[in-house]
């Protein structure tokens, strides 16, 4: 990997990590009575009676721990800890195991299934914690996840993990993360994030039963995920890894091109980094279709043609990462002054001036969309956050 350089774009990387994103969690988003409120609507109206999502919880835990391995702040390891023992006390299930999809405001359950794409995101977010303060509880907890993940998700038969289970573990028929997915058994997004948490763990531990999980999965996604004809991720599956969706995500494949590197990389064996970092550079460049004149990432093509050209939050964040990665990994001189333009768009069309915040989204005319969340299940610091704690890496 190569190193890349430019203080300018360090220094912006980091304000708007230090000033914009954080302090909007820190400030607005503690809950007095315990963890964080559950949602804070697109005007920035704060929605106290809010459900609290494992999702939301999970990403805040691994954004603030690592942004405390970034930059030894002690406040962003003060906000990790209340996130990991909001967790801890109230998202884990005592009585069957693994974590509950969400909970109400007072933290009893709410939505009791078993979502293992949330699960993946408490060891993503544990194992950061561990790797900032070495918490023996947090390794704990997410190894006892993994093995929840291991025995009730995975199909040894077939390869790859299901979706989701009810409370007792059981099958259920309803799998979707949300209304606008298909219910499939199994799907790109789940993948991914499963091995975005293995990948931490296996960070960490060094553990032989994850790192067996963490490459059985980089497989499933350079022989099954990945489209080798178009450079596209592959999106909804049935058990027997029929495809059963045509739609492609440039969000996603752009991010998948550098968490799969990434993934490779802690793996440590150099024959598959290799292989990893050519599908990956096909992946990107097949993203990349979707980039706009002024750096900006679109959604998503239908299998109509039909292009959405919303622009969210988290593509525009993961487009940072997966241009540098570009830059580092593939040698592409355009990649990073194409993540600086990203940047560039991100601070003049997304980031709140009122509050530093992300926006969800600008519409294909330029509005700004406030019928979604500022914060909430799914609006979270995580991606923002990453693409800065990430860019800041890359840069050192």
């Amino acid at each position: 990997m190569k190193k890349l350089h430019n203080p300018a774009f360090a220094e912006a990387l980091e304000s708007n990590l230090r000033e914009c994103i954080l302090p909007y969690w820190t400030e607005k988003m503690i809950d007095p009575a315990g963890g964080f409120y559950g949602r804070r609507d697109g005007f920035d109206r704060l929605d106290a009676d809010a459900p609290k999502g494992a999702i939301l919880n999970a990403r805040i835990l691994w954004t603030f721990a690592a942004a405390y391995n970034a930059l030894q702040t002690p406040e962003y390891l003060e906000i990790a800890s209340r996130a990991k023992d909001y967790i801890l006390n109230y998202f884990i299930d005592i009585r069957y195991g693994g974590a509950f999809w969400s909970v109400n405001p007072d933290g009893s359950p709410a939505d009791t299934k078993k979502q293992f794409y949330a699960i993946a995101f408490i060891i993503y977010g544990l194992s950061e914690y561990y790797r900032a303060c070495g918490d023996e509880e947090a390794l704990r907890v997410a190894m006892e996840l993994f093995d929840c993940i291991e025995l009730h998700s995975r199909d040894r038969e077939k390869g790859g993990y299901i979706e989701a289970a009810t409370r007792e573990w059981k099958p259920i028929a309803d799998m979707r993360l949300s209304e606008k997915d298909s219910n499939a058994s199994k799907t790109m997004n789940t993948h991914l994030h499963i091995i975005e948490g293995y990948t931490a763990l296996l960070r960490v531990t060094g553990d032989e039963r994850v790192r067996e999980a963490t490459v059985a999965l980089l497989r499933i996604f350079l022989d099954r995920i990945v489209d080798h004809e178009t450079g596209h991720l592959n999106l909804f599956f049935n058990d027997d890894w029929v495809r059963e969706d045509d739609t492609c995500s440039y969000g996603h494949d752009i991010e998948a091109s550098w968490l799969l590197v990434e993934t490779a990389e802690v793996i440590g064996d150099p024959q598959l980094l290799e292989e990893t970092l050519a599908v990956c550079r096909k992946v990107a460049d097949a993203a990349l279709e979707g980039l706009n004149s002024d750096g900006s990432l679109i959604y998503e093509r239908h299998a109509d043609g039909h292009m959405d050209r919303e622009l969210h939050w988290w593509v525009q964040a993961e487009n940072v990462v997966g241009q540098m990665y570009l830059a580092a990994w593939h040698g592409e001189p355009a990649g990073l002054d194409g993540a600086m333009r990203t940047f560039d768009y991100i601070t003049r069309k997304l980031v709140d001036p009122d509050n530093g915040e992300w926006y969800w989204s600008r519409m294909p005319d330029g509005s700004i969309n406030r019928r979604d969340d500022k914060a909430g299940f799914w609006k979270c610091p995580y991606h923002n956050g990453r693409a800065c704690i990430e860019g800041l890496r890359l840069l050192s």
